[in-house]
This record gives structure tokens, sequence and C-alpha cells, in this order.
């Protein structure tokens, strides 16, 4: 077999002989399933999902399930065990297409992570203004308490990795007690004898022209399958792929079901749709005690997004770091630190999203007429993120259900081996996930998330967005290949991000 690092071919990246040397295995079943809930699950999905489809909330979450979270973990957990390489996707995608394609497949499974890394700390802010409204109102303050998340997160992911996923391990615990507080509070409030306040009736049930839309933020509340293997070389056990996969899907699916259900039986209908309604079904469904749990579930909810931002700075830098490896990038990208941690590659992400918060927060609403009050400024850019992130990944994951009908095709001998479903599955979960991912992309377009911007302006944000992402992703590719020096050996690139 041919050991080049292009990877097409049959050939062999350089990042899949080398990162295993570099990277220590220390990630277990336990650990990849805090990761996956960390990446996947945003339980202010549940509220805003109730809020706006009712009832058939909850077939539009049984759609994305069967449509879009299963299929992606079958095929995710076909791609990881023949190649459980560092870089999940990019390392797919090049060994299904060759160099071009695997390089931006990666950039549209690696952008996404940076505005998620800003939307979340704009959801900190958000939950800090939950604690008292008169908090972060100027577009300054929210900018410089998301810098100071994202500066946070790069702190964290250059600890020492099993330092890091310890307090990630714990910070997940505490999210699923406040999860089932949420899902216990509408069963407190049903049994107290408090009538839900939905229409139940038949015809609400049924999704329809009004509520199609919410399909496509199901398919964002799921996206986030494949990220924990863009550490692949970390994990102590391969077993341990299908373990997260299977029990990863099993908590996030039980935990979006359980926040829907807890917000549609215990918060009126008029606070259904806000990311806040989380927190609000605990503080009522509770009678007494509620205010104070209430504030105890938005206090984990701040350290899970405090922490959830790490989780996305360190497993998104993943990619950049095999980027290097593999020549794409410059190799100082790749440099690990003495904890043997990809120091460069988180502190590059940090710096890109501290830059774009600036721009957002601070520079446009004070050099453009933005016609926002100062506390809807989060909303917006929060909605905007989110929707671009929506967009730009259910790129990437047409491609990743695209990859392993190409690979099973390739290295059919190699599949035969670890095959994990009869091929007629994969065909089938092929065509449903990209079917998903597509019309993920279409519902995300038809109309605005939030009221406070016009058709034509979510247009204009999320196509420019888009766009500009896509071709610069492109043009990443075409410069590297131009410019980043090829003809080294394994030996010298390990000297060269390990010294």
């Amino acid at each position: 077999m041919t050991t080049t690092a292009d990877g097409g071919n049959g050939a062999v990246l350089r990042s899949e002989r080398i990162a295993g040397g570099i990277l220590p295995k220390v990630l277990n079943s336990f650990d990849m399933v805090a990761i996956f809930v960390a990446i996947v699950l945003f339980i202010s999905n549940s509220a805003v999902i109730a809020g706006g489809a009712g009832p058939a909330a909850y077939v539009y979450w049984g759609l994305g399930f069967l449509t879009f979270l299963i299929p992606g973990a079958i095929v995710t957990g076909q791609l990881g065990l023949m190649f459980p390489g560092e870089g999940s996707i990019y390392v797919w995608t090049t060994k299904a297409f060759g160099a071009f394609l695997g390089f931006f497949a990666g950039f549209c499974a690696w952008w996404p992570g940076i505005l998620v890394m800003i939307a979340t700390g704009d959801a900190v802010v958000s939950l800090i203004q939950q604690l008292n409204g008169n908090f972060l109102q100027d577009p300054w303050q929210q900018g410089i308490v998301i810098i100071l998340v994202v500066a946070f997160s790069f702190v964290l992911s250059i600890l020492r990795f099993r330092v890091t996923q310890n307090f990630v391990n714990i910070v997940f615990v505490a999210y699923g007690g406040a999860i089932l507080l949420i899902g216990i509070a509408g069963l407190i409030s049903l049994i107290g004898g408090h009538a839900a306040p939905v229409d139940y009736s038949p015809h609400r049930w049924l999704p329809g022209s009004g509520n199609y839309t919410f399909y496509g933020t199901v398919i964002l509340a799921l996206l986030g399958i494949e990220v924990p293997l863009n550490m692949g070389v970390e994990i102590n056990e391969v077993r341990s792929i299908t373990r997260y996969l299977l029990w990863g899907s099993i908590v996030v699916m039980a935990a979006y079901l359980l926040g829907t259900f807890g917000v549609m039986v215990a918060v009126p209908i008029k606070d259904q749709g806000s990311p806040a309604a989380i927190a609000e079904a605990v503080l009522l469904g509770f009678g007494n005690a509620g205010p104070f749990l209430g504030i105890v579930v938005n206090i984990i909810f701040i350290g899970f997004f405090l922490f959830n931002t790490a989780v996305y700075n360190y497993s998104f830098g993943r990619l950049l770091f095999v980027s290097g490896l593999d020549r794409r990038l410059p190799a100082f990208i790749s440099k690990v630190n003495a904890n043997r941690v990809p120091w460069v590659a988180v502190l590059v992400q940090t710096i890109i999203a501290a830059f774009f918060t600036i721009i957002a927060f601070i520079v446009v609403p004070y050099t453009l007429n933005t016609g926002l009050k100062p506390g809807d400024l989060s909303t917006v850019v929060y909605d905007i993120l989110q929707a671009a992130v929506t967009v730009i990944w259910c790129v990437s994951m047409v491609i990743l259900f695209i990859d392993v009908i190409i690979i099973r095709y390739k290295y059919h001998d190699t599949f035969a081996r670890t095959r994990l479903a009869p091929d007629w599955v994969f065909y089938l979960c092929s065509i449903l996930g990209m079917v998903a991912s597509a019309f993920g992309v279409y519902v995300t377009f038809t109309g605005p998330w939030t009221t406070l911007v016009s058709y034509g302006q979510w247009l204009f944000w999320i196509g420019g967005i888009g766009i500009l992402s896509l071709i610069v992703g492109i043009i990443l590719f075409f410069v590297g290949q131009r410019t980043v020096k090829k003809d080294v050996s394994d030996e010298e690139v390990i000297a060269q991000v390990t010294g």
C-alpha cells in the first residue's frame, strides 16, 4: 500500500501514521458520551420547538431522530471503525474523494465550530440576562463577556486533556440533572391538576405549512454526531466508538423529549418559544421551591455553555491539527505543548472567534444603525449564527452521507470486516441523511428564526455568511497547495510540531 500524505486511492494520510504517536490516548466511553452530548444537546431547542410547533414538536423530533440522528450514528460508526484516525469527516472524505474534497468537507465541518463558539458565549449572555434583566444591556458589554467565555475555553483546552475532560464530565452530569428537573416539573404540574396550556386537538399533532420550518431547527439540534471522532486516535478502546454513538443518541433523544414535555406542560403558551422557558418550567413546576431551583438550573446552564465552548474549541481544533500534519496548512498550526495538546490550533480558533465577536458586538453597533434595541442584539446574532451553522454544517453532512457509499466500493474488504449492518441499511441511511440535511438547509432559508430582522435581511446574512465561508474554504486549499512545502518526511513534521 502506498503511504503518501494525500490519502486517496488507498493511500494512508500522514496524520493517520503519526497523530497517534503525538497525542495521548485518554478518552473512554463515558468521556465520548459527555463530548457527544456537549456538542449535540442544546436543551434550549426544546423550548423553541415546543413553542412554535405545539404537539407537532413530538412528531418533528421523531422525524429528526429517524431521518438524521440514527442514520448519522450508523454511518459515523461504520466509518469510525474503518478509519479511526484523528479528523473524522476530513479523513473519510479524503479516502472517498481525494485531497480537495477532503479539505473542503473538513473546512465545512470546522468553520461552524467557530460560529458556535460565539453562539455559546452569546447563550451565556442571555442566561445572565435572565437572572437580571438589567445586566449586560450594552452591546460592548455583551461582546466582552463572549470574548471572556472564548478565552476561558482556550485556557481549558490547553490543559492536560484528562484534567479538562474531568471538568467536562462533571458539568455533563449536572446538565443531565437540570434537564431531568425540567421533565419532573412537567410531571408535577400534571399531577397537581394544572391543565396543560397547549391545545392537543388531533390536527395540532400534524406537521403543516405553518410549522414545517421547525424540522430545520430539529436538524440543527442534532448536528455534531461525528465531532467526537475528530479525536479518533485519543480513544482508549475502539468499542468506545459504537458505545458513545448508542448511548449518546439515547441520552440526546430522551433529553429533548423530556425538555419539550416539561416546557409544554408547565410553561404558559406565550413564553414557550423562548429559550428561557427551560428554566421557567422549573420555576413554575416546583411550586414554592421553584424560584430557588430555577436559579440553580440557570446557573447550571451557564456552566454548561462555559465548558461547552471549551469542548467545541478543543474538538474542532483537531481538524486544524491534522490539516497541518498533512501539509494542507502550515505545520506550525499543529504544534503541541508540554501537555501534548495542539495549542496553536486552539489559539487560532480563539483569535478568530474573538475577532468576529468584536465586529458583531462592538464595531457594527457603534458604526451602523442596526435599528435594534441593545437587549435584542444578542438574540439576533445568536439566531443568525445558529442558522449559518445549520447551512454550512449540513453541507458537510451531505458529503458524509455520500462518503459511506463511495467507501463501501473503494474499500470493500475493510468495509465487510467491520460492517455494522446489511448494505441496504447504509443505502437507506445515506438517502435519508442527504434528504434531511438538504431539507434542513432549505427550511433555514425560508423564513427568519426571529421577528427582529426582515426576510430580506435574513437571506442576506445567512446566504452571505454561507457563500463567503465556502469560498474561503476553497481559497485556503489552493493557497495551501501552492505555499506549503510538501516534500518533508514524517520525522521532520514530528520534530516541527513537538519541538
